[in-house]
């Protein structure tokens, strides 16, 4: 197994870490993804592994079978259940303080359910563009009508007076756009943008990226599964394709869903600070950002963010989005 059954991230990694299940019944496991957490035996099938936990997943409550070629604790749970565009609940109270405490040595257990599609719009989007990308970025954002009435564009650009645009779909002034320059500063941009937010939550896009209806309508029922738990921060799996062709550099998660008041930090490849408490933030699987790019863009990226932020620009990034996806 080269990518975690989960996830699909290439990040399995030697651990010593076990899961303990009722009746005290103790099992070590060799490897752990380093992602989601999930943990495998050494040989397992992916899969085999993905459909054991599929079925698992399918019925009203889960409960980790001792003989499964895998572990998991509820966090890593959770996480699974939104890739069947599911969500957990916890029943015992020892379940409630595991999840939020991941990763547990206690096994999965909890109720399951279906997240709902149809949700009060509670999430604004968010989008980041040039002034060149505006027309583009405007003749897409009916098809997020479905899901959300208030939508935030800020353009980089000197600073001007918001206006409004008409857009079909959205109700008068529900779509406003707001300039500001950038400044070799991506958190200080996507602050301001969090600013902007009408709503709880905020989804963040560029406007390289996009997200397909049947991904994004999810997204007020997983901010209501997250105001369940103490959750800050979601995040998206994005696929990079360079001049159409899937990169390796997958999943390469996104924590662009958050509540609005959360700040994001580094002058490039920024990211929410939850202040240390990363366990306030998880991962949904049912869907990912699609980022459009173009190999000539990809060779300047890293020089480029290198010279905003010397030290954190990652050039060795260049080469695995080169790299066309290996499963």
């Amino acid at each position: 197994m080269r990518r975690c059954f989960v996830c699909e991230a290439d990040s399995l990694e030697p651990t010593d870490r076990h899961i303990v299940h009722e009746g005290g019944q103790r099992r070590a496991f060799p490897f752990a993804c380093a992602s989601c957490g999930v943990l495998v035996e050494a040989g397992a099938d992916s899969s085999a592994c993905w459909a054991h936990l599929a079925r698992g997943l399918a019925g009203r409550a889960f409960r980790l079978d001792p003989e499964a070629p895998y572990g998991l604790d509820i966090y890593t749970l959770r996480l699974a259940a939104t890739r069947l565009r599911r969500g957990v609940r916890a029943v015992r109270e020892a379940d409630r303080v595991a999840l939020l405490h991941p990763h547990s040595e206690r096994a999965a257990a909890g109720d399951l359910f279906d997240l709902n599609a149809a949700l009060p719009a509670t999430v604004s989007l968010g989008l980041l563009c040039r002034p060149q990308d505006l027309e583009t970025v405007l003749a897409r954002l009916p098809a997020h009508a479905a899901w959300t009435s208030d939508v935030a564009i800020l353009v980089d650009a000197p600073d001007g007076p918001p206006s409004a645009a008409p857009i079909r779909g959205y109700s008068t002034g529900a779509v406003r756009i707001a300039a500001r320059p950038l400044a070799g500063d991506f958190a200080a941009q996507r602050n301001a943008l969090q600013d902007l937010s009408r709503r709880a939550w905020m989804l963040q896009l560029d406007a390289d990226e996009d997200l397909a209806p049947a991904v994004s309508e999810l997204l007020p029922a997983l901010a209501a599964l997250a105001e369940e738990g103490d959750i800050l921060s979601i995040g998206l799996p994005r696929r990079n394709r360079v001049d159409g062709i899937l990169s390796d550099v997958y999943p390469d998660v996104q924590y662009r869903l958050n509540r609005a008041h959360v700040r994001f930090r580094g002058r490039v490849h920024e990211r929410p600070d939850l202040g240390g408490a990363w366990r306030r933030g998880f991962i949904t699987l049912h869907g990912a950002i699609e980022h459009r790019l173009s190999r000539a863009h990809v060779e300047a990226r890293s020089r480029r963010y290198e010279a905003m932020d010397p030290g954190r620009g990652r050039p060795e990034e260049e080469t695995a989005l080169l790299r066309p996806y290996r499963p």
